[in-house]
């Protein structure tokens, strides 16, 4: 039997677009409310009128650590609990190590790690002492298997990983179950970094995913029964050889 949706909250990080946005709709037809979370505010403004009264906007920059810290009470008053938070946020840099910026380093690692574990230190406290809920975060295959062109990005995702897996173990008892989606190649802005040639070759020969494909990977997840966690659930496009 699986759970339902209906009554429970989620919240995403990133909700604006790509797979955030992707999760956010898929939760909203399942019967959740869902807060998006996302620093572009009229953006938000505009989805959640569209989304309809279930989703709610809540503006955050997930570089201020005080307003990650704040984030909780947000949820909490915009939509009166919460039952899954989705550690979704994240950028991308790929290319040579000897021929990158280490100042666009900082900033995706700050996002894709330091920003993504401080969101759920602010949000665990409450779903352990309700004994309850789920922290789901979009990793990627880059978190198992090591890419050559995307050195750090992978380092940031091995990092995600490895929080996941120790996390997951401290709070199972606490009825809290962690886990994290792990996709190959989405179209989403985040391809933005790759070169031209690498996004012509990838979109001609069907390497890409939709962002719904994910999506509908994370409604399994969160829909299993309680006694049941997928820890890591890699789904990638037939023509990538990973």
């Amino acid at each position: 039997m699986t759970e339902s949706m209906k009554g429970k909250v989620a919240a995403i990080t990133g909700a604006a677009s790509g797979i955030g946005l992707a999760c956010a709709r898929a939760l909203l037809a399942e019967g959740a409310t869902v807060v998006l979370v996302d620093r572009a505010r009229e953006r938000l403004e505009q989805l959640c009128a569209e989304l309809g009264p279930q989703a709610r906007p809540l503006v955050v920059d997930l570089l201020q650590p005080a307003q990650v810290s704040a984030m909780l009470p947000g949820i909490l008053d915009s939509a009166g609990r919460l039952d899954i938070f989705h550690a979704n946020a994240g950028s991308y840099v790929g290319g040579q190590v000897a021929e990158g910026n280490p100042d666009d380093w900082d900033r995706m690692l700050n996002l894709n790690v330091n920003a993504a574990f401080r969101s759920v230190h602010a949000v665990l406290p409450h779903l352990v002492a309700q004994k309850s809920g789920d922290i789901l975060f979009t990793s990627s295959v880059a978190g198992v298997v090591p890419v050559v062109w995307e050195p750090i990005y992978t380092a940031s995702k091995f990092a995600v990983q490895a929080f996941v897996h120790t996390t997951r173990r401290q709070v199972a008892k606490h009825g809290v179950r962690v886990g994290a989606v792990l996709p190959g190649p989405v179209v989403t802005a985040l391809l933005d970094d790759w070169p031209k040639a690498k996004m012509e070759e990838a979109l001609a020969s069907g390497s890409l995913m939709q962002p719904q494909e994910v999506a509908d990977a994370v409604v399994f997840m969160l829909t299993r029964p309680r006694n049941v966690t997928i820890r890591d659930l890699v789904i990638l496009p037939n023509n990538v050889d990973l």
